[in-house]
């Protein structure tokens, strides 16, 4: 037996330098956290295999020059649980977590697939009503669901539901925005609270009861984000969506990306009190809890106030905030300036502080 454990032993020594996954040779959880664990299976494992000019901007979408358009495509998997939650369900998330990816490489959704993976016995009335809100979403968001395809696993060989989307986008002509485009003075803006997916999720796992339910903010932003690049466009350099690990994943994928230092002023960081109180109460930090309808904006200086205007105005981005700047210093790390008047690394997660929010 250890003889054949042995020879069925991945090959380490063929891996990219660092080796940083040898400590780990079974898949974790970790590993689809959004954290460190996951981005060194794409650095050290999917990177190097599928090596192209396209997949190297590693961005929340692919940028495609195909017959003269420049398009933009994504993909996606969602294996939430609960597959209903306050705010929301799986299908709502599946459209708007794709068209928010298109959206925030700068393009237009156009059209999205979706592929589902059923356990046997799950109730069709659970399908049914998530189909139904798959169908709301994409209607809200203007986008068509064109493809698709189901399969079906034994009973106890899945967990209910799980869906795969991808989409594709048509990209604005002189729009250009990467996570390697972060510059040295852009002002770091965010359009709304922070947290309120993941502690939404939380809420009901957990049993928790506050004055105010914690709702998920999971919702299509292509139409406030279009809004923006209609006013503005030149003057954003980057946008993310902060989804798995939360906004400080992002920020410190986009200082690594783009080489540059980040940082933020916590006291500016919107959180709804309900939030803030159930992290207080899991120990957990708002800043990496995962966001399903919030983006973050790195823009020219000089337009922060302008673009900040623009989101406060549109119902998705009442409470938008100006967090933090992009500086030379401190290269490729997230700093944060505290209440106190001190500063705080923070780190990126080995993996992510919620499994299986998204």
């Amino acid at each position: 037996m250890g003889e054949k454990l042995k020879k069925s032993a991945p090959d380490f020594a063929n891996w990219s330098c660092p080796l940083p996954l040898v400590g780990y040779p079974a898949i974790v959880m970790g590993h689809g956290g959004g954290g460190k664990l996951g981005n060194e299976l794409v650095e050290h494992l999917f990177l190097p295999a599928f090596r192209n000019p396209e997949l190297e901007n590693l961005g929340d979408a692919a940028v495609l020059d195909l017959g003269g358009s420049r398009l933009a495509m994504s993909t996606d998997s969602f294996v939430v649980q609960p597959l209903f939650f306050p705010g929301g369900s799986i299908g709502e998330l599946a459209v708007n977590g794709t068209v928010n990816d298109l959206a925030v490489s700068g393009a237009e959704p156009r059209f999205l697939s979706a592929s589902f993976i059923l356990e046997e016995g799950f109730p069709l009335a659970q399908l049914a009503a998530i189909v139904e809100a798959m169908a709301r979403a994409a209607a809200t968001a203007g986008v068509k669901i064109v493809t698709g395809d189901t399969k079906v696993v034994e009973h106890g060989h899945g967990d209910g539901c799980y869906i795969n989307t991808a989409g594709v986008g048509l990209l604005r002509p002189g729009i250009s925005v990467s996570p390697l485009h972060a510059m040295p003075g852009d002002a770091i803006l965010v359009s709304g609270t922070i947290g309120d997916h993941g502690m939404a999720i939380m809420s009901v796992r957990e049993g928790l009861e506050f004055e105010s339910q914690i709702r998920s903010d999971c919702a299509a932003l292509n139409g406030m984000i279009a809004e923006v690049l209609a006013a503005a466009g030149p003057a954003v350099h980057t946008m993310r969506d902060p989804t798995r690990g939360g906004l400080a994943s992002t920020l410190n994928e986009i200082a690594l990306a783009s080489g540059v230092g980040i940082e933020i002023d916590e006291p500016s960081l919107p959180v709804r009190p309900e939030v803030q109180s159930a992290c207080e109460l899991l120990g957990l930090d708002p800043v990496y809890v995962a966001n399903e309808g919030k983006a973050v904006f790195f823009v020219a200086p000089q337009a922060a106030d302008e673009i900040l205007a623009i989101l406060r105005a549109h119902p998705l981005g009442r409470d938008a905030a100006r967090i933090g700047r992009v500086t030379a210093e401190h290269k490729r790390m997230l700093v944060a300036r505290t209440a106190m008047g001190a500063n705080r690394v923070i780190p990126i997660q080995i993996g992510e502080q919620l499994p299986r929010i998204c």
